[in-house]
């Protein structure tokens, strides 16, 4: 029943990695890229660890795959969102198909300040489209 257990497991956690393998390579830009690998990426090596720590049933091991375990679930986000985030503020350009802009208008270049509101110097924004229609 373990092996059973741990097979499958085991599977999932690979297939998972192999899907985020596959999003780095068919997902069209930087933000795009971070999302599916972080997702897709924790949750195969969450599932891997996980059955390692039922496959060995020994305490010390056990203990090591859950502190990474938890290690990875608290970093991984993060670590994306602030890659995403120094992304964005260099000037990264997002997939010209989409739809919105959260940060647009919101910061600016020289002074690296992000604001919660529109800013009313868009001389000194960040641009990511050439017009209000396009991204570029």
């Amino acid at each position: 029943m373990t092996s059973t257990i741990v097979a499958i497991l085991a599977t999932l956690g690979a297939l998972f990695v192999l899907l985020a393998a596959v999003g780095i390579v068919r997902m069209p830009d930087t933000y795009l890229r971070i999302s599916v690998t972080t997702k897709a990426a924790t949750l195969g090596v969450g599932l891997l660890l996980l059955a390692v720590a039922i496959y060995f049933q020994e305490l010390s091991t056990t203990t090591r795959a859950m502190i990474i375990l938890v290690f990875l679930f608290m970093t991984a986000p993060v670590s994306a969102h602030l890659i995403g985030r120094a992304s964005y503020f260099i000037g990264i350009r997002l997939w010209k198909n989409s739809v919105m802009d959260d940060l647009e208008g919101k910061y600016q270049r020289n002074s690296h300040v992000l604001k919660s509101e529109t800013d009313d110097t868009p001389e000194d924004n960040v641009r990511h489209r050439d017009n209000e229609d396009d991204f570029l």
